[in-house]
């Protein structure tokens, strides 16, 4: 493993508060805050991806939409991680796209300086491969989680999933949104949640969700989840955004 000392430019995301100084140093200059508000799609299926996003608050959803236009999450990032790895590996566009789901901010950083910091070989390079090996465990997760699983099971996953990046109780959140993001119908969304804050897990009101006992959340969770935040546990450092 690289080493690399922790720089204390507190940019509030995981993976650019791992890295050097002189990492550090080179990035500054390049990176901006910009604002992620709810809805905003920070790149569409097979169009040219020309920015980098690390979120240092919300939450961005990659999705897939069918020919039909149904529209499924098939992985969720926050201020753990960045959006648009595609830049890295040589490839402009993707079939999915990112939508902001809870709003926040990130800092953004041109695709080709992105590219030219990955190729020098730095800890910057290390901690994006270990990232993108988790982002793909995840996919893999929701595909797994989204066929075999009940919905209260997903809703479950896809709720501590979002509490984990957002840091807060509260997630401001319609349970139309989530129930596009399951695809699933919204019915099947409202009967669940109805069940767990039956349970006592969770509250909800008009366009938001609160957490309510997360510890009794998780037990309700399926394994999809557990695997999940092990494999992030694993491979990124501890202060890494979640």
């Amino acid at each position: 493993m690289p080493t690399t000392t922790a720089t204390p430019w507190k940019v509030r995301n995981g993976l650019l508060e791992t890295l050097s100084h002189d990492e550090c140093d080179r990035l500054r200059p390049d990176l901006h805050v910009v604002e992620l508000q709810q809805g905003k799609t920070l790149y569409s299926a097979g169009m040219p991806q020309t920015t980098m996003y690390f979120p240092r608050s919300g939450v961005v959803s990659m999705t897939y939409t069918t020919e039909q236009g149904e529209s499924t999450e098939i992985a969720m990032i926050g201020r753990e991680g960045m959006v648009g790895t595609s830049v890295l590996m040589d490839s402009m566009t993707t079939p999915s796209s990112a939508v902001v789901q809870v709003a926040g901010e990130a800092l953004a950083l041109r695709a080709d300086i992105a590219d030219r910091e990955f190729r020098k070989g730095g800890h910057f390079q290390f901690m994006a491969v270990r990232y993108m090996q988790v982002l793909l465990a995840q996919m893999a997760q929701t595909a797994v989680c989204n066929r075999h699983h009940s919905v209260e099971k997903q809703l479950c996953r896809w709720l501590l999933l979002c509490h984990d990046r957002i840091g807060t109780d509260e997630l401001q959140v319609t349970q139309e949104t989530i129930a596009t993001r399951l695809g699933v119908r919204r019915e099947a969304v409202t009967e669940a949640a109805g069940r767990l804050q039956v349970l006592g897990l969770i509250r909800c009101g008009r366009g938001r969700i609160w957490i309510v006992d997360r510890k009794g959340l998780e037990k309700q969770a399926c394994e999809c989840y557990t695997v999940v935040r092990r494999e992030y546990d694993r491979l990124l450092p501890p202060h890494a955004g979640i």
